[in-house]
């Protein structure tokens, strides 16, 4: 943890501490080029960028053509894709019925588990309410389907526990109200147009539906605040209700690649940082509106490209870094983090060798804390002492030297709600204990709407953001050591 009195000594030194070589090849991501690339990605004719369809195609092509012209090397035997399969399961036929009132798949409840059922499947739900081992005596659960409370991450915990008790299947109350159900809702039936994608799994019998706090009290005739209150202590005192479901499977293979370019280093070549970004995002909705995604994550993507720039242009002129540098583009995000999952299970280059991971995600936009805030110049600042206590440190002196940003570290808090350092790619690198930063410009109204466009992106503050980016890691890539794992509060279990 860096200390006042360190933080006013750097301050003290700003100047005498500017590295002008650094400086000169920062000066070079401007907002005109960010802006350049990002009306093409962010474009109608890449069609949202969804992961494994034609848009997601043109950008791969576009980030490999660009990278090429830099003169970085693709790491793929030549190549700068790093191509693999995955998996589009469609759920055909998915019906919930509870006592005589039968949900409407994507409007009153949406399907995230696994099974394949064409018999309907009968048994009773029950209301458990909170997982928890008080109430798990209380409530039988076997061969049932049971409701619980559940907020955000939490659902991905509990199935498990419930199916091991014996559950027939599982329904999860979201907690965080009818507006944003309704927004989930909306995707999922845009994306079961298109199958949900994932890695080819065997099939579990695990039926998982969502439903809102306020459908799940329709269901058991009661108040949301009397189920609240049931939860608690008194979970048996909800009647249970007879329950219909059943849906069926099928599955076909969706080619898809990372877009990778590297540079290597000098003295120090076989240690890699790795600076990455997604660049898929969530296609086109079910009314026929394309979802841009200019800042989600075509803000991260074109930074990405332009701190690529600044460094091969360095090495070009002599100064190359001391450490290796892989640019990494991943595909997939949207669908689970399966780009960055599959290159951590299938490294280009070794885990043990790779110093860090810099994940650049939504950093164009100003978000609903700043958005009256007499000081604009903002970024959030997602992990950085989670696995090393040196890295945020050393992204806090490049940015007193260079950019004065107010780095926002409010996401590190372990009760945060919006478990940001779960969700983006830098994730699987943590899991594999190699210290990470994520950049964040927080969310807006336009987060996975049609209405994420270019227009709005705030150029000249994501200039600023990306030259920050880029002097962390150049520090990163040339300083002696590399940054020790040392953090004791690795918070890499969901």
């Amino acid at each position: 943890m860096i200390l006042a009195g360190s933080l006013a000594f750097l301050m003290v030194w700003k100047v005498q501490a500017q590295d002008a070589t650094a400086m000169k090849y920062a000066a070079s991501i401007t907002a005109e080029d960010l802006e350049t690339h990002l009306t093409y990605l962010a474009s109608d004719e890449l069609e949202g960028r969804d992961t494994g369809e034609k848009g997601q195609k043109l950008a791969a092509e576009y980030l490999s053509e660009f990278y090429k012209t830099l003169g970085l090397e693709g790491p793929v035997e030549g190549s700068f894709y790093q191509k693999f399969n995955l998996v589009s399961v469609k759920f055909e036929k998915v019906e919930l019925q509870i006592g005589k009132n039968k949900l409407v798949q994507n409007e009153d409840f949406v399907f995230i588990g696994d099974g394949d059922f064409k018999k309907t499947q009968k048994t009773d739900l029950v209301f458990l309410g909170m997982a928890s081992p008080e109430n798990l005596k209380k409530v039988d659960v076997k061969g049932k389907l049971v409701g619980l409370w559940a907020i955000g991450t939490q659902a991905q915990g509990v199935v498990k526990e419930m199916m091991d008790a014996g559950a027939a299947g599982i329904i999860i109350v979201t907690m965080e109200g009818q507006a944003n159900f309704d927004r989930m809702a909306n995707r999922y039936k845009t994306m079961s147009g298109f199958g949900r994608l994932g890695f080819e799994k065997p099939t579990k019998q695990e039926p998982v539906f969502m439903v809102s706090s306020d459908k799940m009290a329709e269901l058991f005739n009661a108040s949301v605040e009397d189920l609240k209150e049931a939860a608690k202590s008194n979970p048996e005192s909800i009647k249970s209700q007879t329950a219909r479901y059943s849906m069926q499977k099928n599955t076909k293979q969706v080619p898809t690649e990372n877009v990778m370019a590297y540079l290597e280093g000098t003295d120090k070549k076989e240690e890699v940082l790795v600076i990455s970004s997604h660049y898929d995002h969530v296609g086109i909705n079910s009314k026929g509106e394309i979802n841009n995604g200019a800042d989600d994550d075509g803000s991260g993507t074109v930074s990405v490209m332009e701190i690529a720039e600044a460094f091969a242009m360095a090495a070009k002129e002599g100064n190359r870094p001391r450490r290796s540098i892989l640019f990494l583009n991943v595909t997939g995000e949207e669908k689970g983090l399966l780009g960055s999952e599959y290159y951590a299970e299938n490294p280009v280059f070794p885990l043990e060798n790779t110093v860090n991971n810099i994940n650049i995600d939504m950093v164009g936009r100003i978000d609903y804390e700043y958005q009256d805030a007499e000081n604009q110049n903002y970024v959030y600042v997602i992990g950085s002492e989670m696995l090393s206590s040196h890295l945020k440190v050393i992204n806090e002196y490049n940015n007193i030297t260079y950019t004065n940003l107010i780095l926002d570290y409010r996401y590190d808090a372990e009760d945060d709600p919006n478990r940001f350092y779960y969700r983006s790619d830098h994730y699987n690198f943590a899991k594999h204990n190699i210290p990470v930063i994520f950049f964040f410009n927080g969310v807006h109204d336009d987060y996975h709407q049609p209405t994420d466009t270019v227009d709005k992106i705030e150029f000249d503050l994501m200039e600023k953001r990306a030259r920050l980016i880029f002097h962390t890691s150049w520090d990163l890539a040339n300083r002696e050591e590399r940054t020790p794992v040392d953090g004791t509060n690795t918070r890499t279990s969901r």
